[in-house]
């Protein structure tokens, strides 16, 4: 299979499937998500990813089907069935489906969605460029719900612009960015936002720390602002689709180039964490 689908216990292409209309998702856009790497047909840090899962439904109220191990057995099966080596395994959960109604039955049972479908891991060797722009998303960004229309409008915009990714600010605050995690590096300190609810606990952020600790790097979890993000000496940006990314450039201007040694350490770090993982011996298989 190339491409596989999965909703409410039924397997099939993208194309294949329907989904109820009265399912919540559509009116309300209530459920939420997580999604990750399949490397050699292994789910890459499963067990991360289905505790924030489990994390979002909570904070909504939103009941899974299934356990987490049963979950994570099923996206572990589902992932065998499909070719290649390298995947990118999304899942979510919706509320359920009921006439459309703001109020919802609190015994409702939630609908659950998979999508897999081979993926290439971007070039860390290559320099990605930013945009800047507020951020007026709401204030529970630290849930990983499937309301991402700002989200979707940044990217747009960044790919509008020539550019790969936004980052989003609060004032003069940098909180994350419209589909990844921003962190610097200066004087050899890591900063970056800390996990609260103006952003999203980044897993692979998460590991790309517990590598800076590996490695001897300091690492400071504060609010840094626009002035520091464009003066740091590098920066970098993190998600589970793509890992461990840096800038070359924000807004036109050049940035970062000032410490390519520590980046080079922690990247490294970060990919043999992935190969070790998952059994593959390039990134690039």
């Amino acid at each position: 299979m190339k491409e596989l689908a999965y909703y409410d216990g039924k397997i099939g292409t993208p194309e294949e499937l329907t989904v109820p209309f009265n399912d919540r998702v559509h009116f309300f856009g209530d459920g939420v998500y997580d999604a990750t790497v399949g490397g050699n047909h292994r789910v890459y840090l499963l067990k991360d990813h289905l505790d924030r899962f489990y994390s979002s439904a909570r904070a909504l109220d939103i009941k899974i089907p299934m356990e987490k191990e049963k979950l994570g057995e099923l996206l572990t099966e589902l992932l065998s069935r499909v070719e290649g080596e390298t995947h990118f395994v999304y899942w979510q959960v919706t509320r359920g489906a009921a006439a459309r109604n703001h109020i919802y039955c609190e015994d409702m049972m939630g609908k659950l969605w998979v999508m897999i479908r081979p993926n290439k891991l971007r070039d860390p060797e290559v320099p990605v460029k930013l945009i800047t722009r507020e951020d007026t998303r709401f204030l529970h960004c630290n849930i990983k719900t499937l309301n991402l229309l700002p989200s979707v409008m940044a990217s747009q915009e960044a790919a509008r612009l020539g550019a790969d990714e936004t980052v989003l600010h609060r004032g003069d605050v940098v909180t994350e960015c419209a589909h990844s995690n921003i962190s610097i590096l200066k004087n050899g300190i890591f900063l970056s936002h800390p996990n609260d609810n103006l952003i999203l606990r980044g897993i692979s952020k998460t590991h790309m720390i517990a590598a800076c600790y590996r490695l001897g790097v300091p690492v400071l979890e504060r609010p840094f602002t626009l002035s520091e993000l464009m003066d740091a000496d590098e920066i970098l940006v993190t998600s589970s689709s793509n890992f461990f990314l840096y800038a070359g450039q924000v807004d036109g201007k050049p940035v970062g180039g000032r410490d390519t040694s520590t980046l080079k350490r922690i990247q490294n770090a970060v990919i043999e964490e992935y190969l070790a993982y998952t059994g593959k011996k390039s990134i690039f298989d």
